[in-house]
């Protein structure tokens, strides 16, 4: 990571920035009061004047134009913001939505034209929203997960911070794409894993595993990149990187997005394989090595199966308004699913899914290997708490396990049923009393049958 860190510098990029504005023109924010439909012509002449030499589309005459009259964050009276008409059809506008519009009205050197707007929709302001969002889902994680959800909330932003640091950076000065994305991935996956799972084998397994899947994702999408000839033909942002620098290549964009894409699913696999082992290792200590993988790896299938689904639909549903373009261009399935528009998509979908299905046995066969190795930390015992007998290596009070103070399902689970054989077995002793002959009703009638 050392080797490859960028230097930071944007010599020979070019690029204009689509919020940079000439002197005297701001970009304000605002709520709008009321919307109206007026003649294009006669509402932008109410609107005063404009920057000089602006590029303009005068619609005709007889068209109507959407207005919205928005009161400025920054006070004063309200103002007229035409509204584009993509997004007047597409989504509307509405009185109280809170709007960034551009200001031409102090354009410096701009004339008294009457015949283009002065103010000009340019997004909403969706900061609210999206902190509330935020707000709720660290809520919810910290609630359920605890300390552990917020050491994952925690890890996430470091992996953020590496993924703007270091990978795309070092993607826009030209370092090899492959040995990028395996080095930021393996020091993100790193990071949250021992961060949020902390220190112990059972992490380790789950991080050997996901490194395995990582190579095999990073092997595939290199010989796919290049097989399925991946250019970001008929991509807009694409382009715009192309004509940015002459050190970008799209080619090894894709390739790293192939490999950053599988990350997040397939940790998921591996650390949910790797405890899978060590529960079924607490409930059966005694199990072979062999039945314990293929009882971990009947749990492996299932997730196998519900992974596949989640990615497909996550990219499904991220290139949805491809979908239905394509769809209605009326193409045959094959030619549609092999075309530009779609074809990086597939090969993501089936490139990640093939490093997560083969990560599982892999990471289930090094925690197999690991877990009967180094065995099972016995939990630790706590006072005012019922007992439950379990009797082995590492108990207090004679062979008795406290079993509310268990660290895990397993645990928990083997104290129960030890409990339960124990209890059975101490009601068997007293219903036969001190000379072996049944003092309950039940206990009796068994003795006459018998």
């Amino acid at each position: 990571m050392a080797m490859l860190w960028p230097s930071g510098s944007k010599e020979g990029i070019s690029l204009a920035n689509p919020y940079s504005a000439a002197p005297g023109v701001t970009f304000d924010t605002g709520t709008i009061q009321s919307v109206v439909t007026e003649n294009c012509m006669q509402g932008a002449a109410q609107q005063g004047p404009t920057q000089q030499g602006q590029t303009q589309q005068n619609p005709g005459q007889g068209s109507d134009c959407t207005f919205a009259f928005t009161e400025p964050d920054k006070g004063g009276s309200p103002v007229k913001v035409v509204i584009n008409p993509d997004v007047a059809k597409s989504h509307g506008v509405k009185a109280g939505d809170q709007i960034r519009y551009l200001n031409l009205s102090n354009a410096q050197g701009a004339p008294s034209s009457q015949g283009a707007p002065a103010y000009i929709f340019v997004d909403f302001v969706r900061t609210l929203p999206i902190v509330l969002l935020a707000l709720l889902y660290a809520v919810v994680v910290i609630a359920v997960a605890r300390w552990r959800g917020l050491r994952a909330l925690i890890g996430l932003v470091g992996a953020y911070f590496v993924l703007a640091s270091f990978m795309l950076p070092g993607l826009v000065e030209g370092k090899p794409p492959l040995l990028l994305a395996l080095v930021g991935s393996t020091v993100i996956m790193i990071g949250v894993l021992y961060f949020a799972h902390g220190f112990s084998a059972r992490t380790s397994t789950a991080l050997l595993g996901t490194i395995f899947g990582l190579g095999i994702t990073a092997l595939l999408a290199a010989w796919a990149t290049d097989a399925a000839n991946l250019a970001g033909v008929g991509n807009h942002d694409a382009t715009t990187l192309v004509n940015t620098s002459s050190n970008i290549s799209i080619t090894g964009v894709i390739l790293c997005g192939l490999i950053i894409s599988g990350l997040g699913v397939l940790n998921d696999v591996t650390i949910t394989q790797s405890s899978a082992v060590w529960e079924l290792y607490e409930l059966a200590p005694a199990s072979s090595a062999r039945k314990l993988f293929t009882s971990a790896m009947r749990i492996g299938r299932d997730h196998i199966a519900s992974t596949v689904y989640t990615i497909a639909f996550a990219y499904a549903g991220a290139a949805l308004p491809i979908l239905i373009i394509v769809m209605l261009y009326d193409r045959p399935l094959g030619e549609t699913l092999t075309s530009a528009e779609l074809s990086e998509e597939v090969i993501r979908t089936l490139v990640g899914s093939i490093g997560l299905v083969l990560a599982i046995p892999v990471t289930t066969l090094i925690a197999v290997l690991v877990v009967k190795a180094t065995g099972v930390r016995p939990a630790a015992p706590a006072v005012g708490i019922t007992e439950t007998p379990v009797p082995g290596p590492g108990t207090t009070d004679g062979g008795r396990q406290l079993a509310d103070d268990v660290d895990d399902t397993g645990s928990l689970a083997a104290a129960a049923l030890e409990g339960r054989t124990r209890r059975a077995s101490d009601g068997m002793d007293r219903a036969e009393g001190d000379n072996g002959a049944p003092t309950t009703r039940r206990g009796r009638r068994a003795a006459d049958r018998g």
